[in-house]
């Protein structure tokens, strides 16, 4: 398991993070520190040096709970 990095706000509909390391890829499971399930990455964007990616929450999970929440990529 790799750290994504940590929420830090909600922009139509999905959670956004600023990554801790290189970005995973599109598609790839993110989970909580319980290895709950939050949901998947749908979108890589920002600086090159440092970016951002948006997560899609799964079913039943409200973006603005994430926020402040530590992602991780299964």
């Amino acid at each position: 398991m790799k750290r994504v990095g940590t929420v830090s706000r909600t922009a139509q509909g999905v959670a956004i993070v600023r990554l801790d390391d290189d970005p995973p890829e599109i598609g790839t499971v993110v989970v909580d520190d319980s290895l709950s399930k939050v949901g998947r990455i749908v979108d890589v964007f920002g600086p090159v040096d440092r970016p951002y990616v948006a997560v899609s929450p799964t079913e039943g999970t409200s973006p603005a709970s994430l926020v402040g929440s530590k992602l991780y990529a299964r």
